[in-house]
């Protein structure tokens, strides 16, 4: 991306940084770059210092190529990435053919619904961060990187929030604080050569040899893994049709990947819908107020109603086709995934493609996937307010239609699937509610439905679980937050954390996994970048606070 010197590291406070209000921003993927790019737009000089434990700040853990294979794509399109004063579309044009060679790209082909793969968009951040970085020190921002640099503990204190690192022997002391660290994985220790807990625990670097893999799970993480292990052993090819095969290298034969989920069943192609989204005509967030404000109690009920309403509103056809109006939040999954549960899933995953791929020629919107988009975010907003009964029926029922709408995956890598199982090196097992794993020293076995599976390799790949309080790797925040009895952070509207009142307003909490709970859907550059905005004005309205309450006082 263009580095021509080290960041810096964080220096002795001059009189000015004593001045201003100092701030830590602790991860530097996506979440951490757009909270300081709102920062920095907002003009008000801080003293901030970013700490990221990778080499490079900026890239973020999925789209860098330690993490990644380069086959591996983004999951997202320019035209609904956030910008940073440049969108991905714009970065991409300004750069050389040359360049664009060098990353399979050709010019005449980019457009702003284009996958690519996350390496590159790993490039676009790192790009847009080095030049969020002299921005800011030319609007008389101090700013100090810590590359290489893992913050090992948070300790606020009455005076300051001292940030721990494994680089030096003292803290730097802040006065405020963002938590962006963005998904946690298991740690390498915990995998081998035969188990890895998670695709991005130390799979990209192992020499996976052509055996018996099995891959838990059938989302775009369990896809990504096994096309991470199939560039091992192979290419794949994609003729002027569009078709895409894979061709084996010699020796590399024995190779059999296994993709296993309780149901079996494949995410479907992304399709073609108008972007920014249309608003909804039902669904709105005075409807959800009002069903809220009417209680707890039965609330679910209420607001699957509205849904109801919404897509009847949008495709009626299609809701007396699936019998909408005889569903209820827990039944509708099931109908959801009914006609799929009983075709192949690759002859499924065929017909899908070629369906998104003529609606997106024809520009043609399936009005029922529309709705249902749109309304997974518009719904999110009301889980929180869900008592626990129907918080359970949510997850277990409606949640799971939304997240295999929203889950769509690029058409290319449905291509990918096809063409290995055609090669005769993919299968799909549906496990079904009960299976057993078990765990050897050289093997995996799954038994389900009285079957035996038995794998040389294995790869958890069901993608990042929500966490609680007492998985925080910060041991003196943690502590500080579990003396108040939450098993969850209590996190208000601006991500600041609300308890203990020491920490109230001093701790902005944008760490994907403990908002899983409440925020089901919390995941993706969208949400990254609206988080990173929330953070930032809280962060800039406590700075601009306390300046005045110190000013007051002094």
């Amino acid at each position: 991306a263009g580095d021509s010197e080290p960041l810096s590291m964080p220096h002795p406070p001059t009189g000015r940084e004593r001045i201003m209000k100092r701030v830590a921003i602790v991860g530097v993927g996506p979440t951490g770059i757009y909270t300081f790019y709102e920062l920095v737009k907002r003009g008000e000089p801080l003293a901030i210092t970013l700490f990221e434990k990778e080499a490079q700040a900026g890239v973020g853990m999925p789209y860098s190529d330690d993490n990644t294979a380069a086959q591996m794509l983004a999951n997202i399109a320019s035209i609904e990435i956030p910008p940073i004063d440049l969108t991905y579309l714009q970065w991409l044009q300004q750069h050389s053919d040359a360049w664009l060679a060098a990353r399979g790209l050709e010019r005449h082909t980019l457009h702003e619904r284009q996958f690519l793969p996350r390496v590159i968009l790993g490039e676009y951040y790192r790009d847009r961060f080095l030049y969020l970085t002299e921005r800011a020190r030319d609007a008389g921002f101090i700013v100090s990187v810590c590359e290489s640099c893992e913050v090992t503990d948070i300790a606020v204190q009455p005076a300051g929030i001292a940030i721990h690192t494994d680089s030096a022997a003292e803290p730097v002391i802040v006065d405020l604080v963002a938590i962006a660290t963005g998904h946690l994985w298991p740690e390498e220790e915990r995998a081998s050569r035969q188990y890895f807990p998670s695709p991005w625990t130390g799979l990209m670097d192992a020499r996976i040899a052509p055996c018996r893999v099995g891959i838990l799970g059938t989302s775009l993480s369990a896809i990504d893994a096994a096309i991470a292990v199939v560039a091992q052993h192979g290419v794949f090819h994609t003729e002027n049709d569009k078709t895409t095969h894979f061709t084996l290298h010699p020796g590399s034969e024995a190779l059999e990947i296994t993709l296993m989920s309780r149901s079996g069943v494949l995410p479907e192609a992304d399709f073609y819908c108008p972007i920014p989204w249309e608003p909804l005509e039902i669904a709105t967030p005075a409807a959800l107020a009002a069903a809220v404000a009417q209680g707890s109690d039965g609330l679910l009920d209420r607001v699957f109603e509205l849904v109801v309403q919404e897509l009847e509103y949008a495709a009626p056809a299609w809701c007396e086709a699936t019998g909408l109006r005889q569903l209820t939040p827990d039944s509708i999954a099931e109908a959801w995934f009914a006609d799929r549960l009983t075709h192949d899933p690759f002859q499924w995953a065929q017909r899908n493609l070629q369906e998104v791929e003529r609606n997106k020629r024809e520009h043609h919107t399936v009005p029922w996937r529309y709705a249902i988009l749109r309304l997974h975010e518009a719904i999110e907003s009301v889980v929180p307010e869900l008592n626990d009964e129907d918080s359970r029926r949510f997850r277990r029922g409606l949640a799971r239609v939304f997240i295999d709408n929203y889950a769509a995956i690029p058409p290319e890598s449905i291509r990918r699937l096809l063409a290995l199982h055609q090669a005769g090196i993919l299968r799909i097992v549906a496990l079904g509610e009960d299976y057993d794993l078990q765990r050897e020293s050289h093997r995996t076995l799954i038994v389900h439905h009285q079957q035996r599976c038995e794998f040389d390799v294995f790869i958890d790949a069901r993608g990042q679980q929500a966490l609680k309080t007492r998985d925080l790797p910060f041991p003196s925040l943690r502590q500080q937050l579990l003396a108040c009895g939450d098993d969850i952070p209590d996190v208000g509207d601006d991500y600041t954390l609300q308890a203990p009142e020491t920490l109230r307003g001093r701790v902005a909490f944008g760490a994907l996994p403990w908002l899983m709970h409440d925020r089901p859907f919390v995941q993706g550059l969208t949400a990254s970048a609206e988080i990173g905005s929330a953070m930032a004005r809280a962060v800039s309205q406590q700075a601009t606070g306390r300046r005045r309450r110190l000013w007051f006082i002094e």
